[in-house]
């Protein structure tokens, strides 16, 4: 339940603090005192997109918070906990900060969170009924997803057209097959002929490195055995040999050392140069006794080389990006296998129409259960809003192709008073009645919807007289299981709330401001006359507005 809303410096609200209750709380003012700032304010809060002119002029930022209490929302617990979000005392704090220049930041409980999760936050809180909701109700669509919406049938809607996109792609699939059967053999055979030459060079591939390197070894082989002789001449074999040197200079250093111990150190150290000299040297010679001249080897490495060169310029890419390139060359052989294996295809379609057929049914069968219950529910409703004798039939009717949205069409047929022939939404209902069928239908699904607010933006529109008190009984009844909001210019409608919150302009100066109020008893019979009688308010007026807040 909605316990709490903050908002400061948006739009033409400075600041305002509100607490609601429990029940059905009214949302009234004269036209264009900006009733429905809260509600766009709140739907902020809930994650709706924002803009750097909702900022009230001369403020550096906006910021809206709403709490709610959820202790009795075990899903919406269940979620907060695994996104990460501590929740204290059954409170869930969302808040929403924008700046002027337009950029946004939100919190869950004071950690910052993506919009994204405000919006999963907010399908578990309320519904926003707005006041065009009727206008969207004559799309064949909408009617189709408010049934969908009735039946809990909206998984079981969208798994229908995961399995329609699937069966198309498959049927594409094959088709596209069919068509293009020659240019994929063309294809074929270029690939065969291209996996034959690299799987020819066999594991040369893998081995680019170490063939470039024994290459350049055997290629330099003179130039090797003359520096690895010369080296161990230099070192140990020749008149100045480092080595003879060496020891020369530890039995000078020995003699030194007998004298001045301190020398130790340094005795050390060339101890372990002798050491390193004579495992360089016997490295060397290793070395250059695998060091031999073969002709032959490097003509075999010259012509592996060559080919590797050859069909690396042949495909474009570099010699050690040949063996990647033959892993690609092979997949694409096994799609194009594939994707000429016609019965194979045929069978991936069948079964993707079966999965379909499956879907839809199941779905048609929620639908055509939800039609009759919602259509029974909605024409109850319409005798109830003083349309006596009307009623509602939801036409299920079978489509000529298969839809992503199933194998029917949804109608949603009215007749307005007793002896008329059912006929389509936008033809039959005029704007008052369009709009209790509407209301109707809204609360039909907030019966099935499962949260605890509803909130409805001036869905009363073009209705009066008896029609009016119709639709505030019913307000005041929804609001006896759900905590409901209304922004109403209807009398009928205000006098029926439990709390009464009243949006008034403000001059300051050269700054206009809302300001929203909770209205005590005195108050409300004063607002309530200010809806029925307008500007001039008398003693009878006062008198019929008392009367209706005690009726």
């Amino acid at each position: 339940m909605l316990s709490h809303l903050s908002i400061r410096n948006y739009l033409l609200v400075e600041s305002v603090e509100l607490d609601f209750a429990p029940g059905l709380t009214v949302l009234t003012g004269e036209t264009g005192a900006g009733k429905s700032i809260l509600i766009d304010a709140l739907a902020l809060a809930l994650g709706d997109r924002a803009e750097g002119g909702v900022v009230r002029s001369g403020a550096p930022r906006a910021e809206i918070t709403a709490e709610f209490t959820i202790d009795r929302l075990p899903g919406l617990l269940a979620w907060l906990d695994e996104a990460g979000y501590a929740v204290d005392d059954g409170v869930l704090i969302l808040r929403r900060v924008i700046d002027a220049g337009g950029r946004s930041r939100a919190f869950i409980n004071g950690s910052a969170a993506p919009l994204a999760l405000l919006k999963e936050a907010a399908e578990f809180l309320l519904d926003i009924h707005g006041q065009h909701a009727h206008h969207a109700l004559l799309r064949p669509q909408t009617q189709r997803e408010v049934l969908d919406a009735y039946a809990g049938a909206q998984q079981q809607a969208a798994a229908v057209g995961t399995a329609w996109y699937a069966w198309q792609a498959a049927r594409a699939q094959r088709l596209d097959a069919e068509s293009h059967s020659q240019a994929r053999q063309i294809e074929r055979e270029g690939l065969n002929l291209a996996v034959e030459e690299l799987r020819a060079l066999g594991d040369d591939l893998a081995c680019w490195d170490d063939i470039q390197t024994e290459h350049a070894r055997l290629a330099h082989v003179t130039t090797l055995l003359e520096g690895s002789h010369a080296l161990i001449q230099g070192l140990d074999e020749g008149e100045a040999a480092v080595a003879g040197r060496l020891g020369e200079m530890s039995a000078r250093l020995d003699t030194m050392q007998a004298v001045d111990d301190s020398l130790q150190e340094v005795a050390a150290l060339l101890g372990s140069a002798s050491a390193d000299l004579a495992e360089a040297l016997h490295a060397l010679r290793r070395y250059a006794g695998h060091l031999s001249l073969d002709p032959e080897r490097l003509a075999e490495l010259d012509r592996r080389l060559a080919d590797m060169h050859r069909l690396a310029r042949k495909h474009r890419v570099q010699p050690e990006a040949l063996a990647d390139l033959l892993l690609q060359f092979e997949a694409r052989l096994a799609e194009l296998a594939a994707s000429d294996d016609f019965d194979a295809l045929q069978a991936a379609e069948d079964a993707a129409w079966t999965q379909y057929q499956a879907q839809a049914n199941q779905l048609g069968a929620l639908r055509r259960k939800a039609a009759t219950a919602l259509s029974k529910q909605v024409t109850a409703a319409m005798h109830e809003l003083s349309l006596a004798g009307g009623h509602l039939d939801i036409q299920l009717q079978a489509v000529a192709e298969p839809r992503a949205h199933g194998l029917e069409d949804v109608g949603f047929l009215v007749a307005s008073h007793p002896g008329l022939a059912p006929g389509p939404l936008a033809k039959v209902a005029s704007g008052g009645e369009l709009s209790r069928i509407s209301l109707a239908i809204q609360t039909a699904l907030s019966g099935v919807a499962g949260v605890p607010t509803l909130i409805f933006d001036e869905v009363d529109v073009g209705i009066g007289g008896s029609a009016a008190e119709a639709v505030g009984r019913r307000l005041a009844k929804l609001g006896e299981t759900r905590q409901v909001l209304v922004i109403t210019h209807l009398p009928q409608v205000a006098a029926r709330g439990a709390q009464h919150l009243r949006v008034a302009k403000q001059a300051s100066g050269s700054f206009v401001s809302s300001n929203i109020e909770l209205l005590d008893a005195d108050a409300r019979v004063e607002e309530v006359a200010r809806m029925l009688g307008g500007l001039k308010i008398t003693a009878t007026t006062r008198q019929h507005a008392a009367e209706m807040l005690a009726g």
